[in-house]
């Protein structure tokens, strides 16, 4: 059975690995639809699952773009804590 979209996605946030981040649209590329990073930052918006490192994922612009869980504040003191460069 082929996997969803959302399950691609999470599959490729899941191996983010701590310290490093990737773009919504670096995410959509590698679950195969390179146009597809606003859909990115909606499964990530609807993520509650803490084994899906959603905090990992952030705009191209460099930007941090929302956090279901805690807003932008809380994205940024978690990244901190894995000595991201912000």
């Amino acid at each position: 059975m082929q996997k969803t979209f959302r399950e691609k996605v999470r599959d490729v946030v899941r191996k983010i690995p701590k310290g490093k981040t990737m773009t919504y649209k670096e995410v959509a590329q590698k679950a195969g639809s390179p146009r597809a990073a606003r859909a990115v930052a909606r499964v990530m918006a609807a993520n509650f699952d803490p084994d899906i490192p959603c905090h990992r994922v952030i705009r191209t612009d460099g930007k941090l773009g929302g956090y279901n869980r805690g807003g932008e504040p809380r994205k940024r003191a978690i990244l901190r804590s894995e000595r991201v460069k912000i």
